[in-house]
Order: C-alpha cells, then structure tokens, then sequence
C-alpha cells in the first residue's frame, strides 16, 4: 500500500498526493496509474494533423524541422531589414515569411514543428497575419502605396 517518492524512498497513500502521484481507485494497492502519472507527464497528447517530421528520422534535427527554420529565417530577415531603418521593407519580408509559412503548411503533409494546430486553422492564421501585416506595411507613412480608409482610422484612433 505505499508508492515510492521521485527519490526511491517508500511512502503511504496519503504523501503520495504530496509528491503528484495520480492514485487509481479501481487498482488493489492504490498505485499509480499507468507510467506517465508519476512524473505527471502525459504521454498520450496526439501531435497536429501533420506534425510529423518532414524529413526522414536519420536526417540530422535542423533537417528535419526545414519549414518552421525557412519562416524562422524569412522573419529574422525582415526584423534585420526592419532595423536598418527600411520598415516598409522588412514588414514586408516578415508577412512573406508568414505567408510562406502558410502555403507549406497547406501544400505539404508533414511540416515537423510548423504544425500547431489543424491544418485549416494553421493555414488560415498564418494567412490573415501575413496579409495583416502587409496591408499595415503598405499604408506606413510617410507615402502609403495603398489608402484603405477604415484601416487609416483604427490605425489613427489607436495612436492618438
């Protein structure tokens, strides 16, 4: 009737809720349940629609994760465009980058950590960021390439 604490010392039902063991009240001796209880771990979480890795398990680790590190590098590309004072030019680079991320997740079957969630819900979020992020980047002043007026005025009643 006692579990062992996470250092192999023997303890009663009741100091195991102390150390997050899960107790299973339909077992005899009141033990943990199954092997991820007791490091309160859950093995059993499915990956996204499409999390698996996108390339073969030999394949060295950057390999393998190749879409997440192309957006990655496509927004830190921006953010550096964005610091050398050209910030039309790197938001658009960064909405690229989003956009990107958004067709590979849409075109390809297995994009590694790209995957968040569902696939329709990935490729929409990315896509109406992307395209967020160019409309603003688009209408920056001084000189906007494009005049969309309800945009001008949230963007001018959230600076005042």
């Amino acid at each position: 009737m006692s579990a062992e604490t996470p250092a192999g010392a023997s303890i009663g039902p009741a100091e195991g809720a102390a150390f997050g063991v899960a107790r299973d009240p339909g077992s005899r001796d009141g033990g943990p349940r199954g092997e991820g209880a007791r490091d309160g771990v859950a093995r059993t979480t499915a990956r996204p629609e499409g999390g698996g890795r996108a390339a073969g398990g030999d394949a060295p680790a950057p390999a393998r994760q190749w879409p997440i590190l192309l957006v990655l590098a496509g927004a830190v590309a921006g953010l550096v465009v964005t610091a050398t004072d050209h910030l039309r030019s790197g938001t658009i680079i960064v909405a690229a980058s989003l956009l990107l991320g958004a067709v590979l997740r849409w075109a390809m079957t297995n994009v590694g950590m790209l995957a968040v969630r569902s696939r329709f819900t990935d490729v929409i979020t990315y896509g109406i960021l992307g395209t967020g992020i160019i409309l603003l980047a688009l209408m920056t002043q001084p000189d906007p390439v494009i005049r969309i007026p309800f945009l001008e005025d949230i963007i001018h009643f959230s600076v005042r």
